[in-house]
């Protein structure tokens, strides 16, 4: 259950750039009349802000799934593995961000019906990027400093082929690397010194 947890967290960290995005585009000020002392206008002023008040509470559990995996990488006790092959795989968290991000702005905001098919769609793209362990493709984890890796590594029980490393480290083969088993062949690393 605890790695559906953080690849659920995961995907939900993905889709920080689309909620802030959506804050953007849906946010709707006060008008000139605004009285700071009125409940009633600030009744009105959060009852036309849902869209960018959901989005910005999502945008803060996105930063707590960001820091609880942090913490997760500090505590690990997984024997660390030595990298025996590396490659950069980063345009993954391109292809998220022009497949999916992009196309997902153009909804209609107003429209109480595209708001359903929007957030029908982002669970159903949630569970087949969960299904299919493309969670890792990630455009928040690229514009907080994250590389994404496609390696081999030799365990304490073996060698492991085409596993898939998300780090803020570059990895160089040699190198010992702490981690966080997220699936069967995807690990959130940092290096040993």
């Amino acid at each position: 259950m605890n790695d559906n947890f953080r690849k659920i967290n995961l995907y939900i960290l993905s889709l920080g750039l689309l909620f802030a995005f959506f804050i953007i585009i849906t946010i709707k000020f006060p008008n000139d009349c605004f009285n700071i002392k009125d409940l009633e206008d600030w009744k009105d002023i959060l009852l036309s802000n849902v869209i960018p008040i959901i989005c910005l509470i999502m945008l803060f559990y996105s930063f707590f799934a960001y820091k609880k995996f942090e913490f997760d990488l500090k505590g690990t006790t997984d024997i660390p593995f030595t990298v025996t092959k590396v490659e950069s795989i980063n345009y993954e968290h391109l292809t998220f961000l022009a497949t999916y991000i992009i196309p997902l702005i153009s909804f209609d905001f107003e429209s109480v019906r595209q708001m359903i098919v929007l957030g029908l769609l982002l669970v159903v793209m949630g569970v087949i990027y969960i299904k299919t362990d493309l969670f890792y493709a990630n455009p928040s984890l690229a514009l907080l400093g994250f590389y994404i890796y496609k390696a081999n590594g030799s365990f304490k029980n073996g060698i492991r082929d085409d596993i898939v490393i998300i780090s803020r480290e570059k990895f160089i083969v040699g190198q010992k690397v702490s981690y966080i088993k997220l699936d069967d062949r995807i690990y959130y690393a940092k290096g040993v010194n």
